[in-house]
């Protein structure tokens, strides 16, 4: 077989290890047969539980997926995950117990080095498992939040530390990436140990175990609260200039129109939102050259001290 199998008799004597066993930890059959496995190839700090697995297969009770380090012939410590069942003779009767095993070392230890990669990272990041439960917290969530691993280890994360106007929707991307579904910069708030309101741009992606089952979700966070708090003052300021100004998206549609530009024209924000700034408020005879200026700037041309009217709500022609 191409994993390492080993048995014991009721005594806990090896009496089964095959090749791969041998090539695994370095001890030929005739090294190991008759030794007691627990005392001489357990490590201290795990003989107790190894024992228990061992005693409970005895009793006629299978474990599966159980790791325990083994020692190699040449004193290296190796990783084992472990499938153990009862033996039975020809009557039904226990004779003894045989593991398949299976060396995960390598495995652990690049799980190990993830976990180190996520826990200095310069991002807050956190994961739940499949219950919603904090089971990752790195260094810069700590810090950025200020609860500790401690604090929040075992705890669901929407319940407790999401705001109540986003618990749904947080939970909502939760579910979508234990869906296999991830999801890219979203926004939602987080509440600070000292009760400060944070505002964090989340990518929440799948977390899957080495046979591609999805067992949680980590999310990779960025502090935005700075650059909301900017963007608001920048949009208090245009709104409150004592200049019209006014915005187009990439559609020519007006997404910004301050109280200047409100008082000048007669048309509320809310009448001129998503509406074509060309198409309803241009007269005909400047819609080519104002829609030039537009299509030269969204290529990254500015214009200036270009002149053009614009219609008021009460169909006067001003000068702008």
């Amino acid at each position: 077989a191409n994993a390492p199998i080993f048995g014991v008799d009721t005594e806990g004597l090896v009496n089964v290890w095959n090749q791969c066993a041998m090539r695994l930890v370095g001890y030929c059959t005739n090294e190991v047969m008759g030794h007691s496995l627990v005392k001489e190839f357990i490590t201290d700090d795990y003989k107790t539980a190894v024992q228990a697995v061992l005693d409970r297969a005895l009793q006629g009770a299978e474990t599966e997926n159980f790791e325990f380090p083994l020692i190699t012939k040449s004193g290296m410590h190796i990783e084992v995950l472990l499938n153990a069942t009862a033996r039975r003779d020809e009557q039904g009767c226990i004779i003894g117990v045989v593991g398949i095993g299976q060396d995960i070392t390598a495995r652990l230890a690049q799980e190990n080095e993830y976990t180190k990669l996520i826990d200095t990272a310069n991002a807050p990041i956190f994961g739940v498992d499949t219950q919603g439960k904090v089971n990752v917290w790195n260094q810069c969530a700590m810090q950025l939040v200020g609860y500790s691993s401690e604090d929040v280890m075992g705890k669901h994360l929407v319940q407790e530390f999401i705001t109540d106007e986003y618990k749904a929707a947080v939970q909502s991307v939760l579910d979508q990436a234990l869906c296999g579904e991830e999801t890219a910069n979203f926004e939602f708030p987080l509440i600070t140990k000292g009760g400060v309101r944070l505002y964090v741009l989340l990518n929440a992606t799948t977390r899957r175990n080495d046979r591609g089952n999805i067992i949680g979700m980590v999310g990779i966070g960025q502090d935005i609260t700075g650059r909301l708090a900017q963007e608001r003052e920048y949009s208090r300021l245009i709104n409150t200039a004592n200049a019209p100004i006014f915005g187009v998206d990439t559609q020519g549609r007006v997404n910004v129109w301050n109280q200047c530009a409100m008082r000048l024209v007669g048309y509320s924000a809310d009448e001129v939102m998503g509406c074509s700034l060309v198409q309803e408020f241009i007269t005909d005879d400047f819609k080519i050259a104002v829609q030039t200026v537009l299509d030269r700037a969204l290529r990254g041309e500015e214009t200036e001290n270009f002149d053009f009217p614009l219609i008021t709500k009460g169909g006067s022609r001003i000068e702008i």
